[in-house]
C-alpha cells in the first residue's frame, strides 16, 4: 500500500514551461501547491555553466537532459498491420526531463500561430469547400481564437524577453516584420538578434524573388532585459551551444531564467524532484480526481491527495497518464470513436544544403533561433486550390552553431568516410549553410496513440504505443516547400545543392523535431476532444491538461509560444472562474 500524504490544494505533474507557468499563476491564490517532477533539480548556476554545459558529446549526442528511455519509452509502427517495436534510444524527438523540462534545451524559436490555424476546418471549408478536406483527415477547430489568445501571447513574449521585429501592430503593417502574422498589441520586448552572413544572403535572395523575409522571433535575447517577474536576463553570446543545452547567462528564456526565482519565494509552493507520477487517482464514479500516486526519490510509492490536478508533462506523457488513469474514452481508429489518443500529429521537415565557392561563413557563431524566415508559404498564406493540399510551413536560413561532432556538411556524392570525405569536410565546413522548411502535419484517422498490449515500462505499466506515418497531403506539401528552398538557395548563389526530404515512410530514428502534438486535443465537442477550450477535462472537472497534447493538428510554426499562451489562458480561467465556483467551465 502506498503511504498517504497530507492533502494539498493543487498537484502539478511535470515542471517544465507549463508547470512553472501554472505554479506562478496560482502562486498568489493562497493555495497549497505541490509540483512533482520525474527528473532532478537544476538551475543556471551551477548546472548550465560553460565548464559543464559546453559538452557536445554529453548533451547533444548522449542526451543528458532528456528522457531516460530505459525507464520510460514508447513503442512505434507506421501502420496498424505492422509489428510494433520499442524505441530503445532517442532519435526523431527529444523529450526533456528534469526541472525546466524542454524549456532548458529548446532552441528558442518563439512563434505565434496564424489566426486561421485556430479555426482550420472552418477556414478551409469556407475558402475551398468542405470537399477539399480528404475523408481520412480529422482536422478540427481549436475552440479558441487567435484574438482570444493574443493577450496571453503578449504576456509570454514579455516574460521571455523575446527578440524580434513586429509585422502587424493593431492591424498596421510594420516594415521588416512578418506581414502575415495576426495583429499584435505591441512590438517585441527586445530587438532582433544580429544577422549572420547566411541570413543576409537569404534575405537578399528572398526579396529579389518577391518573398517577405523577416528575422526569426527568438527567445534568445539580443540585449539584457528584466522581465515582469523581476528576473534579470543577459544578452546572447552567440556561442553556438543552444539547442540541446542550457544557457549560462540566462539569455535563452527558460523556467530557470524567467520564473523560478519568483516561484521559489512562495511559502505555499513545494517542488519534489525525482518523483515519477504513475497515475491520476479518481473517486468511485470516475468523475473527480482525488490526487496522484507517484514513486518518490527513494523509490517508495506515495499517494498525494489534492483538490485539483494539473497535468504539465510532455505531450506524449500527458496522453499516457490519461490512458493509464482511465480518464476519457480511448480512441478507436476503426470506429473513429473516443478522444484520448486521437489526432496525434508530428512535423515534416526538409531542407536544401547549399555549398559555395565564393562565400565564407562563421560556423562557430550561432544561437538556437538565429534565422531569417519567410512565411509566404505557411498556413493558408497562399492559394491551395490548384496545389491540391492543405497546410504549409515556415522556410528559413539560420546559424545555430557548427559544433565539431555533429556538423560536417558535404555535398551529395561525397564518400561517407576516408580521405575524400575529410577533404570535403575541410573544404565546406565554413562554405555551406542550409535553407530549411518546417512543414505542418494534419491529423488523420489512422495516426494515433494508445496503450501497448505487450510491452511495459520500468514501472510495470503498459507503454504508450504510437501509430504514425506521413500522409500523401503532407508529403506533397513538403515537396512544394522544398522546391522553394532550392529556388532561394540558387538565388543565394550556391554552387551545389543537396536536397534532404523528410523520410517516407516516417522514421523514428533520425532527429527531426520535438514538436509532438495532439492525443488530448481541445475543442468545443466532447465527442472529438478530450479537453474543453480552457484545457479542462470534459470527464473530470478538477483535472486540467496543459501543453501541446491539446493541439488538434500541427501547424507550420514552432509550438512553444502557443503552449505558453494556452497555459496563461487556462490559468486565467482557473483562477478567475474555476476557483470561485469549481465545476465544468463549459457545459456539456
Amino acid at each position: 500500500m502506498p503511504s498517504r500524504l497530507k492533502p494539498v490544494d493543487v498537484v502539478i505533474v511535470g515542471f517544465g514551461w507549463t508547470g512553472a507557468l501554472m505554479a506562478r499563476e496560482l502562486g498568489d491564490s493562497g493555495l497549497k501547491l505541490v509540483a512533482l517532477e520525474r527528473g532532478g533539480d537544476r538551475d543556471t548556476d551551477p548546472d548550465f555553466q560553460p565548464g559543464v554545459m559546453h559538452d557536445e558529446l554529453r548533451y547533444a549526442v548522449h542526451h543528458r537532459l532528456m528522457q531516460d528511455v530505459s525507464r520510460q519509452t514508447i513503442t512505434f509502427r507506421n501502420r496498424r498491420d505492422q509489428t510494433v517495436l520499442p524505441m530503445r534510444q532517442l532519435g526523431s524527438f527529444l523529450p526533456g526531463s528534469g526541472v525546466g523540462g524542454a524549456g532548458v534545451h529548446w532552441n528558442g524559436r518563439h512563434w505565434r500561430f496564424l489566426p486561421s490555424d485556430f479555426e482550420l476546418r472552418s477556414h478551409i471549408s469556407n475558402r475551398y469547400g468542405a470537399g477539399f478536406i480528404p475523408p481520412d483527415m480529422s482536422i478540427q477547430d481549436w475552440g479558441v481564437t487567435y484574438d482570444e489568445l493574443e493577450p496571453f501571447y503578449d504576456r509570454f513574449e514579455y516574460l521571455c524577453g523575446t527578440s524580434g521585429q513586429a509585422g502587424n501592430i493593431a492591424g498596421r503593417q510594420v516594415p521588416g516584420g512578418n506581414p502575415f502574422e495576426g495583429p499584435r498589441r505591441r512590438g517585441y520586448p527586445t530587438p532582433p538578434l544580429k544577422s549572420s552572413w547566411a541570413m543576409v544572403l537569404f534575405e537578399d535572395a528572398a526579396r529579389r524573388l518577391g518573398f517577405h523575409p523577416f528575422p526569426q522571433p527568438a527567445a534568445n535575447l539580443s540585449r539584457p532585459y528584466t522581465n515582469p517577474e523581476g528576473a534579470a536576463m543577459g544578452a546572447c553570446l552567440y556561442c553556438g551551444f543552444c539547442e540541446g543545452f542550457g544557457c549560462e547567462v540566462r539569455a535563452k528564456a527558460s523556467p530557470q531564467a524567467t520564473l523560478l526565482p519568483a516561484i521559489r519565494r512562495n511559502p505555499n509552493f513545494e517542488l519534489r524532484t525525482n518523483s515519477m507520477v504513475l497515475r491520476v487517482n479518481l473517486d468511485g464514479n470516475k468523475t473527480r480526481a482525488t490526487g496522484v500516486t507517484y514513486l518518490d526519490a527513494r523509490g517508495q510509492e506515495v499517494e498525494q491527495p489534492a483538490d485539483l490536478v494539473v497535468l504539465c508533462a510532455f505531450a506524449l506523457n500527458n496522453v499516457h497518464l490519461l490512458l493509464l488513469s482511465g480518464i476519457g474514452k480511448p480512441y478507436d481508429p476503426d470506429s473513429g470513436q473516443g478522444v484520448v489518443g486521437r489526432n496525434y500529429a508530428y512535423r515534416i521537415v526538409s531542407r536544401a544544403g547549399l555549398f559555395f565557392d565564393n562565400q565564407v561563413f562563421n560556423p562557430f557563431m550561432g544561437a538556437g533561433a538565429l534565422a531569417m524566415c519567410i512565411d509566404d508559404f505557411n498556413g493558408d498564406n497562399f492559394d491551395h486550390a490548384k496545389r491540391g493540399f492543405i497546410g504549409g510551413g515556415t522556410i528559413f536560413c539560420g546559424s545555430t552553431g557548427g559544433r565539431p561532432i555533429q556538423y560536417h556538411p558535404v555535398p551529395d556524392g561525397t564518400p561517407r568516410w576516408g580521405a575524400q570525405w575529410k577533404k570535403a569536410v575541410t573544404r565546406y565546413y565554413n562554405r555551406s549553410c542550409q535553407v530549411t522548411a518546417h512543414g505542418s502535419t494534419m491529423a488523420y484517422r489512422g495516426n494515433c496513440l494508445d496503450l501497448d498490449p505487450t510491452y511495459r515500462d520500468f514501472y510495470g505499466r503498459p507503454l504508450l504505443r504510437m501509430t504514425y506515418d506521413h500522409q500523401d497531403n503532407d508529403i506533397r506539401m513538403s515537396h512544394a516547400l522544398t522546391e522553394v528552398c532550392q529556388q532561394i538557395g540558387k538565388a543565394m548563389g550556391a554552387r551545389q545543392l543537396s536536397v534532404e526530404l523528410a523520410p517516407t515512410p516516417y522514421s523514428i530514428v533520425p532527429y527531426q523535431t520535438t514538436h509532438n502534438v495532439g492525443g488530448a486535443t481541445m475543442g468545443a465537442d466532447p465527442k472529438t476532444s478530450a479537453v474543453n477550450r480552457y484545457l479542462q477535462s470534459w470527464d473530470v472537472a478538477n483535472l486540467f491538461v496543459m501543453g501541446a497534447s491539446a493541439f488538434p493538428q500541427n501547424t507550420g510554426s514552432g509550438p512553444t509560444g502557443t503552449v505558453g499562451a494556452l497555459t496563461y489562458w487556462a490559468a486565467d480561467a482557473l483562477r478567475n472562474r474555476y476557483l470561485k465556483s469549481p465545476g465544468p467551465l463549459v457545459p456539456i
